[in-house]
Protein backbone atom coordinates (compact mmCIF):
# COMPACT_ATOMS: atom_id res chain seq x y z
CA UNK A 1 0.00 0.00 0.00
CA UNK A 2 1.19 3.68 -0.80
CA UNK A 3 0.08 7.12 -0.78
CA UNK A 4 -0.84 8.15 -3.91
CA UNK A 5 0.70 11.34 -5.28
CA UNK A 6 -1.69 14.54 -6.59
CA UNK A 7 -1.96 12.91 -10.20
CA UNK A 8 -4.22 13.70 -13.07
CA UNK A 9 -7.87 13.73 -12.58
CA UNK A 10 -10.27 12.45 -14.52
CA UNK A 11 -10.69 14.33 -17.58
CA UNK A 12 -7.11 14.63 -17.54
CA UNK A 13 -5.50 10.91 -17.54
CA UNK A 14 -4.21 9.15 -20.95
CA UNK A 15 -7.25 8.49 -23.00
CA UNK A 16 -7.29 4.58 -23.99
CA UNK A 17 -9.79 4.71 -26.88
CA UNK A 18 -6.72 3.79 -29.28
CA UNK A 19 -5.36 0.84 -27.34
CA UNK A 20 -8.85 -0.83 -27.09
CA UNK A 21 -9.48 -1.34 -30.37
CA UNK A 22 -12.49 -3.27 -31.10
CA UNK A 23 -11.31 -5.77 -33.48
CA UNK A 24 -8.85 -6.99 -30.58
CA UNK A 25 -11.58 -7.09 -28.13
CA UNK A 26 -13.20 -8.90 -30.89
CA UNK A 27 -10.49 -11.70 -31.51
CA UNK A 28 -9.98 -12.42 -27.60
CA UNK A 29 -13.51 -12.82 -27.40
CA UNK A 30 -13.61 -14.60 -30.15
CA UNK A 31 -10.34 -17.06 -29.21
CA UNK A 32 -12.27 -17.49 -25.96
CA UNK A 33 -15.67 -18.36 -27.66
CA UNK A 34 -13.84 -21.46 -29.79
CA UNK A 35 -12.60 -22.94 -26.20
CA UNK A 36 -13.87 -26.14 -25.02
CA UNK A 37 -16.43 -26.09 -22.07
CA UNK A 38 -17.68 -29.34 -21.90
CA UNK A 39 -20.84 -27.93 -21.45
CA UNK A 40 -20.57 -26.95 -17.60
CA UNK A 41 -21.91 -23.95 -16.30
CA UNK A 42 -21.50 -22.39 -12.94
CA UNK A 43 -25.08 -21.90 -10.83
CA UNK A 44 -23.82 -20.62 -7.56
CA UNK A 45 -21.77 -20.23 -4.70
CA UNK A 46 -20.67 -23.66 -3.11
CA UNK A 47 -22.16 -22.28 0.15
CA UNK A 48 -25.71 -21.61 -1.33
CA UNK A 49 -26.17 -25.31 -1.69
CA UNK A 50 -25.66 -26.44 1.95
CA UNK A 51 -26.64 -29.83 3.58
CA UNK A 52 -29.67 -30.08 5.15
CA UNK A 53 -30.96 -26.95 3.64
CA UNK A 54 -33.63 -26.32 1.22
CA UNK A 55 -33.10 -27.11 -2.00
CA UNK A 56 -31.37 -24.17 -4.58
CA UNK A 57 -32.88 -23.48 -7.77
CA UNK A 58 -31.65 -22.16 -11.08
CA UNK A 59 -32.78 -21.68 -14.74
CA UNK A 60 -29.83 -22.35 -17.21
CA UNK A 61 -30.34 -21.89 -20.36
CA UNK A 62 -33.88 -22.33 -20.28
CA UNK A 63 -33.29 -25.25 -18.43
CA UNK A 64 -34.97 -25.65 -15.36
CA UNK A 65 -32.24 -26.95 -12.58
CA UNK A 66 -32.34 -28.14 -9.09
CA UNK A 67 -29.79 -28.80 -6.60
CA UNK A 68 -29.36 -29.94 -3.19
CA UNK A 69 -27.08 -32.06 -0.86
CA UNK A 70 -27.49 -35.55 0.43
CA UNK A 71 -26.75 -36.11 4.37
CA UNK A 72 -22.86 -36.52 3.40
CA UNK A 73 -22.53 -33.27 1.52
CA UNK A 74 -22.23 -34.90 -2.02
CA UNK A 75 -24.09 -32.33 -4.11
CA UNK A 76 -27.41 -33.39 -6.70
CA UNK A 77 -28.51 -31.65 -9.27
CA UNK A 78 -31.34 -32.25 -12.52
CA UNK A 79 -34.12 -30.99 -13.38
CA UNK A 80 -36.23 -28.35 -11.77
CA UNK A 81 -39.17 -29.86 -13.08
CA UNK A 82 -41.27 -33.04 -11.60
CA UNK A 83 -42.01 -35.25 -13.79
CA UNK A 84 -45.44 -36.25 -12.16
CA UNK A 85 -47.09 -32.99 -12.95
CA UNK A 86 -44.32 -30.59 -13.61
CA UNK A 87 -43.72 -29.06 -9.60
CA UNK A 88 -40.76 -26.83 -9.01
CA UNK A 89 -38.56 -28.58 -7.23
CA UNK A 90 -36.74 -25.50 -5.92
CA UNK A 91 -40.03 -25.19 -3.73
CA UNK A 92 -39.52 -28.56 -2.61
CA UNK A 93 -38.18 -30.33 0.37
CA UNK A 94 -35.27 -31.94 1.09
CA UNK A 95 -35.15 -34.71 4.07
CA UNK A 96 -32.36 -36.88 5.18
CA UNK A 97 -30.75 -35.90 1.87
CA UNK A 98 -33.77 -37.01 -0.42
CA UNK A 99 -35.90 -34.18 -2.49
CA UNK A 100 -39.42 -34.64 -1.78
CA UNK A 101 -42.06 -32.77 -3.87
CA UNK A 102 -43.93 -30.66 -1.76
CA UNK A 103 -46.75 -31.64 -4.24
CA UNK A 104 -47.65 -35.33 -4.19
CA UNK A 105 -44.57 -36.89 -2.16
CA UNK A 106 -42.41 -38.03 -5.06
CA UNK A 107 -38.89 -39.19 -3.55
CA UNK A 108 -35.82 -38.35 -5.56
CA UNK A 109 -32.74 -39.46 -4.09
CA UNK A 110 -30.56 -38.27 -6.77
CA UNK A 111 -30.44 -41.21 -9.05
CA UNK A 112 -32.92 -41.36 -12.31
CA UNK A 113 -35.95 -42.13 -11.20
CA UNK A 114 -39.95 -41.88 -12.43
CA UNK A 115 -39.19 -40.19 -15.67
CA UNK A 116 -36.46 -37.13 -13.56
CA UNK A 117 -33.54 -37.21 -14.70
CA UNK A 118 -30.12 -36.15 -13.12
CA UNK A 119 -27.51 -33.97 -13.99
CA UNK A 120 -23.40 -34.12 -13.62
CA UNK A 121 -22.27 -31.91 -10.85
CA UNK A 122 -19.16 -30.47 -9.67
CA UNK A 123 -18.33 -28.68 -6.24
CA UNK A 124 -15.09 -27.31 -6.85
CA UNK A 125 -15.03 -25.86 -2.99
CA UNK A 126 -15.95 -22.32 -4.33
CA UNK A 127 -18.63 -22.61 -6.74
CA UNK A 128 -21.11 -25.24 -7.56
CA UNK A 129 -21.11 -26.13 -11.87
CA UNK A 130 -23.55 -28.23 -13.19
CA UNK A 131 -23.43 -29.99 -16.97
CA UNK A 132 -25.88 -29.54 -19.53
CA UNK A 133 -25.18 -31.43 -22.69
CA UNK A 134 -28.55 -30.33 -24.45
CA UNK A 135 -27.39 -26.76 -23.65
CA UNK A 136 -23.99 -26.60 -24.61
CA UNK A 137 -23.51 -28.34 -27.26
CA UNK A 138 -19.99 -29.42 -27.41
CA UNK A 139 -18.34 -32.85 -26.33
CA UNK A 140 -18.96 -33.05 -22.91
CA UNK A 141 -16.11 -33.72 -20.26
CA UNK A 142 -15.87 -35.20 -16.75
CA UNK A 143 -14.34 -32.19 -15.01
CA UNK A 144 -15.43 -28.06 -15.96
CA UNK A 145 -12.33 -25.56 -16.39
CA UNK A 146 -11.94 -24.80 -13.40
CA UNK A 147 -9.23 -21.93 -12.74
CA UNK A 148 -5.94 -22.36 -10.58
CA UNK A 149 -6.45 -20.92 -7.33
CA UNK A 150 -4.84 -20.25 -4.30
CA UNK A 151 -4.36 -23.03 -1.84
CA UNK A 152 -7.18 -23.95 -0.24
CA UNK A 153 -7.60 -23.06 3.14
CA UNK A 154 -4.53 -19.79 2.32
CA UNK A 155 -7.16 -17.37 0.76
CA UNK A 156 -10.72 -15.89 1.66
CA UNK A 157 -13.49 -16.30 -0.54
CA UNK A 158 -16.31 -14.72 -2.08
CA UNK A 159 -19.24 -15.14 -4.54
CA UNK A 160 -21.20 -12.36 -5.70
CA UNK A 161 -24.40 -13.01 -8.01
CA UNK A 162 -25.94 -10.46 -10.77
CA UNK A 163 -27.97 -10.72 -13.50
CA UNK A 164 -28.88 -8.43 -16.47
CA UNK A 165 -30.10 -8.34 -19.82
CA UNK A 166 -27.20 -9.39 -22.24
CA UNK A 167 -25.39 -12.51 -23.39
CA UNK A 168 -22.98 -14.40 -21.70
CA UNK A 169 -20.39 -12.84 -24.67
CA UNK A 170 -21.43 -8.99 -23.70
CA UNK A 171 -20.02 -10.22 -20.20
CA UNK A 172 -16.87 -11.65 -20.97
CA UNK A 173 -16.78 -8.53 -23.53
CA UNK A 174 -16.40 -6.35 -20.59
CA UNK A 175 -14.11 -8.29 -19.01
CA UNK A 176 -11.81 -8.37 -22.20
CA UNK A 177 -11.62 -4.68 -21.93
CA UNK A 178 -9.45 -3.73 -19.31
CA UNK A 179 -8.66 -0.65 -20.57
CA UNK A 180 -12.22 0.92 -19.39
CA UNK A 181 -11.31 0.45 -15.64
CA UNK A 182 -9.75 4.07 -14.59
CA UNK A 183 -12.18 5.74 -16.88
CA UNK A 184 -15.60 3.77 -16.00
CA UNK A 185 -14.35 2.41 -12.63
CA UNK A 186 -12.26 5.94 -10.89
CA UNK A 187 -14.06 4.77 -7.39
CA UNK A 188 -11.55 1.87 -7.59
CA UNK A 189 -9.09 1.90 -10.16
CA UNK A 190 -6.16 4.20 -10.93
CA UNK A 191 -3.23 4.76 -12.96
CA UNK A 192 -3.99 1.70 -15.48
CA UNK A 193 -2.21 0.99 -18.20
CA UNK A 194 -1.99 -2.19 -20.39
CA UNK A 195 1.60 -3.46 -20.86
CA UNK A 196 0.94 -6.25 -22.98
CA UNK A 197 -1.56 -7.21 -25.55
CA UNK A 198 -2.50 -10.88 -26.74
CA UNK A 199 -0.78 -12.76 -29.09
CA UNK A 200 -3.14 -15.25 -29.85
CA UNK A 201 -2.31 -18.83 -29.22
CA UNK A 202 -0.83 -20.18 -25.90
CA UNK A 203 0.08 -15.91 -25.16
CA UNK A 204 -3.40 -14.69 -25.08
CA UNK A 205 -3.11 -12.88 -21.66
CA UNK A 206 -3.90 -9.07 -21.03
CA UNK A 207 -1.39 -7.59 -18.87
CA UNK A 208 -1.98 -4.50 -16.68
CA UNK A 209 -0.03 -2.31 -13.97
CA UNK A 210 -3.55 -1.11 -11.94
CA UNK A 211 -3.58 0.82 -8.06
CA UNK A 212 -6.53 -0.32 -6.52
CA UNK A 213 -8.41 2.86 -4.50
CA UNK A 214 -8.27 2.72 -0.69
CA UNK A 215 -9.68 5.39 0.83
CA UNK A 216 -8.35 8.65 -0.61
CA UNK A 217 -5.20 8.87 -1.79
CA UNK A 218 -3.90 5.35 -0.09
CA UNK A 219 -4.10 2.85 -3.00
CA UNK A 220 -2.50 -0.66 -3.63
CA UNK A 221 -0.50 -1.11 -6.76
CA UNK A 222 -0.44 -4.56 -8.75
CA UNK A 223 0.31 -6.09 -11.88
CA UNK A 224 -2.44 -8.33 -13.34
CA UNK A 225 -3.42 -10.61 -15.74
CA UNK A 226 -6.61 -11.18 -17.68
CA UNK A 227 -7.35 -14.67 -19.17
CA UNK A 228 -10.36 -16.14 -20.75
CA UNK A 229 -10.09 -20.20 -20.11
CA UNK A 230 -13.15 -21.28 -21.72
CA UNK A 231 -16.10 -19.32 -23.46
CA UNK A 232 -18.18 -17.84 -20.17
CA UNK A 233 -15.17 -17.46 -17.99
CA UNK A 234 -12.59 -14.78 -17.60
CA UNK A 235 -9.82 -14.82 -14.89
CA UNK A 236 -8.19 -11.85 -13.26
CA UNK A 237 -5.10 -13.01 -11.77
CA UNK A 238 -2.54 -11.02 -9.42
CA UNK A 239 0.97 -11.88 -10.54
CA UNK A 240 2.66 -8.92 -9.00
CA UNK A 241 2.10 -6.71 -6.21
CA UNK A 242 -0.13 -7.19 -2.76
CA UNK A 243 -2.21 -10.35 -2.70
CA UNK A 244 -0.43 -11.99 -6.06
CA UNK A 245 -1.96 -15.26 -6.64
CA UNK A 246 -5.47 -13.70 -5.80
CA UNK A 247 -7.92 -14.50 -8.46
CA UNK A 248 -11.21 -12.88 -10.01
CA UNK A 249 -13.18 -15.30 -11.63
CA UNK A 250 -15.88 -13.89 -13.59
CA UNK A 251 -18.54 -16.47 -15.33
CA UNK A 252 -22.12 -15.42 -17.21
CA UNK A 253 -24.27 -18.17 -17.48
CA UNK A 254 -26.50 -17.56 -19.52
CA UNK A 255 -30.30 -17.81 -18.15
CA UNK A 256 -32.56 -17.85 -21.11
CA UNK A 257 -32.59 -20.07 -24.13
CA UNK A 258 -30.09 -19.47 -27.19
CA UNK A 259 -32.25 -17.16 -29.91
CA UNK A 260 -34.41 -15.34 -26.99
CA UNK A 261 -35.64 -12.38 -27.72
CA UNK A 262 -35.25 -10.44 -24.41
CA UNK A 263 -31.62 -12.74 -23.43
CA UNK A 264 -30.94 -12.93 -19.86
CA UNK A 265 -27.34 -13.39 -18.66
CA UNK A 266 -26.48 -14.05 -14.86
CA UNK A 267 -22.91 -12.87 -13.63
CA UNK A 268 -21.47 -15.24 -10.62
CA UNK A 269 -18.40 -13.48 -9.50
CA UNK A 270 -16.12 -15.42 -7.39
CA UNK A 271 -13.19 -13.22 -5.58
CA UNK A 272 -10.54 -15.64 -4.04
CA UNK A 273 -7.98 -13.12 -2.01
CA UNK A 274 -4.63 -14.56 -0.21
CA UNK A 275 -1.69 -12.57 0.98
CA UNK A 276 1.94 -13.93 2.16
CA UNK A 277 1.65 -11.10 4.95
CA UNK A 278 1.23 -12.67 8.38
CA UNK A 279 -1.28 -10.62 9.61
CA UNK A 280 -3.47 -12.51 6.63
CA UNK A 281 -4.59 -15.11 8.81
CA UNK A 282 -6.93 -12.43 11.11
CA UNK A 283 -8.60 -11.94 7.29
CA UNK A 284 -9.00 -15.70 7.01
CA UNK A 285 -10.30 -16.13 10.71
CA UNK A 286 -13.01 -12.67 9.53
CA UNK A 287 -14.18 -14.48 6.60
CA UNK A 288 -17.76 -14.27 7.09
CA UNK A 289 -17.79 -10.32 8.37
CA UNK A 290 -15.58 -9.91 5.32
CA UNK A 291 -17.50 -11.87 2.73
CA UNK A 292 -20.40 -9.58 2.77
CA UNK A 293 -17.72 -6.30 2.45
CA UNK A 294 -16.42 -8.51 -0.62
CA UNK A 295 -19.75 -8.56 -2.57
CA UNK A 296 -21.03 -5.20 -1.96
CA UNK A 297 -17.57 -3.88 -3.32
CA UNK A 298 -18.32 -6.16 -6.43
CA UNK A 299 -21.82 -4.80 -6.30
CA UNK A 300 -20.98 -1.55 -7.26
CA UNK A 301 -18.42 -2.38 -10.10
CA UNK A 302 -21.63 -4.67 -11.40
CA UNK A 303 -23.56 -1.62 -11.47
CA UNK A 304 -21.69 -0.47 -13.95
CA UNK A 305 -19.93 -3.37 -15.69
CA UNK A 306 -24.02 -4.91 -16.67
CA UNK A 307 -24.93 -1.44 -17.88
CA UNK A 308 -21.77 -1.82 -20.57
CA UNK A 309 -22.83 -5.60 -21.13
CA UNK A 310 -26.19 -4.53 -21.89
CA UNK A 311 -25.40 -1.45 -24.20
CA UNK A 312 -23.57 -3.65 -25.86
CA UNK A 313 -26.27 -6.23 -26.38
CA UNK A 314 -28.92 -3.53 -27.28
CA UNK A 315 -26.39 -2.05 -29.80
CA UNK A 316 -25.57 -5.83 -31.59
CA UNK A 317 -29.26 -6.96 -31.34
CA UNK A 318 -30.35 -4.23 -33.41
CA UNK A 319 -27.28 -4.16 -35.61
CA UNK A 320 -25.52 -0.55 -34.45
CA UNK A 321 -22.55 -1.99 -32.54
CA UNK A 322 -19.50 -0.17 -34.11
CA UNK A 323 -17.23 -2.94 -33.44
Amino acid sequence: MRRRGAGPDWAAQTPTWRQARPSLIADALERASARPSGNWFVVGASRQVRAGDRPYGRTVGGVEVVLWRSDDGEPRAGSGICPHLGAPLRDSRVVCGTLVCHWHGLALDGSASAGWRPFPVHDDGVLVWVRLDEVGGEEPTERPVVPTRPATGRGVDSVFTATGGCEPQDVVANRLDPWHGSWFHPYSFVDLSVVREPQGGEDDAFVVDVSFRVAGRLVVPVRAEFTAPEPRTVVMRITDGEGATSVVETHATPLTGPDHERPRTAVVEAVVAASDRPGFAVARAAAPVLRPLMRRTAGRLWRDDLAYAERRWALRSTGRFPG
